[in-house]
């Protein structure tokens, strides 16, 4: 079958399901992934054929984005600030605004003449510690999560990336205090209230582990206060804790790190909403 038929079958089964260049998109990703095929190479052979098996191939991805599931579960792995992460259905597809949240601490650390001792709350697939590990060399980095089947997907993607990580399966809510010190705490933890459901895409509720998504709605900041009272304690002078955030409660989530003693500091990521949150103890 010429590649190119292949490619209108996708426009036509999945033209009620996603925007025409959504649907481009996704075939040239799994052609890429699959085959090795570039863009360019259907551009400049159109009448490129590709096997039976290669047909079956696409048919089965088309049949599970007919259901909505991710793209990166199809593929089995993800791009995050230029490096790949293998994921699956035990972790959350690391998403674009988080990079943001990585490059601020990077921003922050990156000319820190000496080694750093940085901990990640809610790891889930290693993006974010994985991410500064490559980025700075010198920082030792540890990284928590309650699922055990996140760890094993992190601990995939660290010696694939080149990096060390020390990794830890632990209930980060049944802390009452850190055993060691740090320069840097960050966390991107559950913040999704039940009532935001409504306004999420099926990809995300039906494929995502829940347990990393939602807090109850009479108790959504219940990680941050807890992760915040556990970082007085356990930041080094100068040290600072970094939040990715839910963005209707930006305004909470900063009056509660103010109320333990943080200065704050906002920011809006590259869509406008309020999403990462600093603070570096008085």
């Amino acid at each position: 079958m010429k590649l190119k038929a292949q490619k209108e079958i996708f426009l036509k089964t999945l033209e009620n399901d996603y925007p025409t260049e959504e649907v481009v998109s996704f075939f040239l990703l799994l052609t890429g992934a699959f085959f090795g095929i570039k863009r360019i190479d259907l551009a400049l052979d159109p009448t490129l054929e590709i096997d039976e098996n290669q047909v079956k191939k696409l048919d089965l991805a088309l049949a599970r984005l007919k259901k909505h599931e991710p793209i990166q579960h199809i593929i089995g792995n993800t791009e995050f600030f230029g490096l790949t992460f293998k994921v699956d259905k035990n972790v959350l597809v690391p998403r674009p605004e988080t990079e943001e949240l990585v490059q601020w601490i990077l921003d922050d650390f990156s000319s820190a003449n000496r080694s750093l001792k940085i901990l990640d709350i809610g790891t889930g697939s290693g993006c974010i510690a994985i991410s500064l590990a490559r980025n700075l060399p010198r920082a030792k980095i540890s990284a928590i999560d309650i699922s055990e089947n996140a760890l094993e997907i992190a601990k995939i993607n660290a010696p694939n990336n080149n990096v060390e990580i020390e990794f830890f399966q632990q209930d980060i809510l049944q802390f009452e205090k850190l055993s060691e010190t740090y320069d840097v705490i960050v966390s991107n933890p559950p913040y999704v209230r039940e009532l935001e459901k409504k306004e999420m895409h099926r990809n995300v509720l039906e494929y995502d582990p829940p347990g990393a998504l939602f807090v109850k709605d009479n108790n959504p900041l219940i990680f941050y206060d807890k992760i915040t009272k556990l970082a007085k304690s356990a930041l080094k002078p100068g040290g600072e804790l970094y939040f990715e955030i839910n963005q209707y409660l930006a305004k909470e989530t900063e009056q509660m790190m103010q109320e333990n003693g943080f200065k704050t500091e906002l920011r809006k990521d590259v869509f406008g909403n309020f999403r990462m949150l600093k603070g570096e103890l008085h």
